[in-house]
């Protein structure tokens, strides 16, 4: 039975996950299924609460009682089968199918390891229970509504990513490594602000899908600011009123990668499969913000990611750089530049 789940857990981490998956493929095996079955509890959490249909009470509760379940507070599933059928993306209709052999997957890990990854997901469940508390289902044609605060915006870049880097670097030092003991509470820092810059590099990357489901994660009060309001993110036109505060975002979000860059420095050398999954959304992430500088993120016709073709070719340029004298720190500085 346990190979059986694992099947089909790596098959839907496959098809689930289309920048992660690749980053799972260089981490040890030590870690690897502790990490991608922390993935795949948290993407159907994601998932409940992105839904695009439902009431935003009967997702809540769907979302409460999977939860309590994964922690062990109740035995009983919620039914998946009519959201699972409202879903757009065939791919998480089919994981919200299978919510109990992920779940289930929990009962291969040993206690401490447990631990870990439901104290995370409990985190990531905080963050999409305020999600749906404050902006309701995500329906298209709808007001916009935002956050209210850059504490609120901070909060949140914590509770559904930031905390990942928590989990992330316990479940390092607990397998793979280990540090003195005044130099894991800077690990444990670096490992949340890595986890931030990813989100944030979503929250920037995805403004127009956002505002067209009724979403806006810039604060209206920094906003304010800036003379804009919500709904003046839906035209295009006003990017160059816009911008100023959203290279400032940018701005910060760099810091955060640069703090990922200092956590990656802080791993040992024999340990380059960690290293090199570390490295490669790092990469991708230096790469995508410098795509975001120079478009037009308000126009929803252009569409600004990394391509496949692009995050191939990081992977032959790692694999190049993990054994060079100097390598993986050439390439990050590069990197940062282009």
């Amino acid at each position: 039975m346990a190979v059986l789940i694992n099947t089909k857990l790596d098959a839907l981490l496959e098809a689930t996950s289309r920048s992660f998956y690749p980053t799972l493929k260089y981490l040890p095996k030590k870690t690897r299924g502790r990490i991608g079955l922390l993935y795949l509890l948290a993407r159907v959490a994601d998932t409940i609460a992105d839904s695009k249909h439902g009431e935003t009470e009967v997702l809540l509760q769907i979302l409460k009682q999977y939860n309590d379940v994964a922690q062990g507070r109740s035995s009983t599933l919620p039914d998946f089968s009519e959201i699972s059928e409202i879903q757009d993306n065939e791919n998480e209709a089919e994981l919200l199918r299978n919510v109990k052999d992920v779940v289930a997957g929990l009962s291969e890990c040993d206690e401490v390891d447990s631990s870990l990854i439901l104290e995370c997901l409990d985190i990531i469940v905080e963050g999409q229970i305020l999600d749906l508390e404050r902006f309701g289902t995500a329906k298209e044609g709808g007001s916009i509504s935002s956050l209210k605060s850059e504490e609120e915006l901070d909060d949140y870049a914590y509770r559904v990513a930031g905390s990942v880097g928590v989990f992330w670097s316990k479940i390092s030092l607990t397998h793979l490594m280990t540090l003195p003991a005044g130099k894991e509470e800077e690990f444990l820092k670096k490992g949340i602000r890595f986890g931030k810059a990813l989100q944030m590099i979503n929250i920037l990357r995805d403004i127009p899908e956002d505002l067209r489901f009724g979403r806006c994660y810039i604060p209206d009060v920094t906003l304010a600011e800036y003379n804009l309001k919500p709904d003046d993110l839906m035209d295009s036109t006003n990017i160059d009123k816009f911008r100023p505060l959203y290279d400032k975002y940018l701005d910060l979000t760099n810091e955060h990668l640069e703090a990922a860059v200092d956590y990656i420095k802080m791993l040992p050398d024999k340990q380059l499969r960690l290293k090199a999954s570390c490295m490669l959304p790092v990469l991708i992430g230096q790469r995508t913000v410098t795509l975001l500088r120079t478009g037009n993120i308000l126009d929803s016709e252009e569409r600004i990611k990394v391509t496949r073709d692009e995050i191939k070719s990081y992977a032959r340029k790692l694999l190049r750089a993990l054994i060079i004298p100097g390598g993986v720190r050439r390439l990050l500085e590069k990197n940062k530049d282009n």
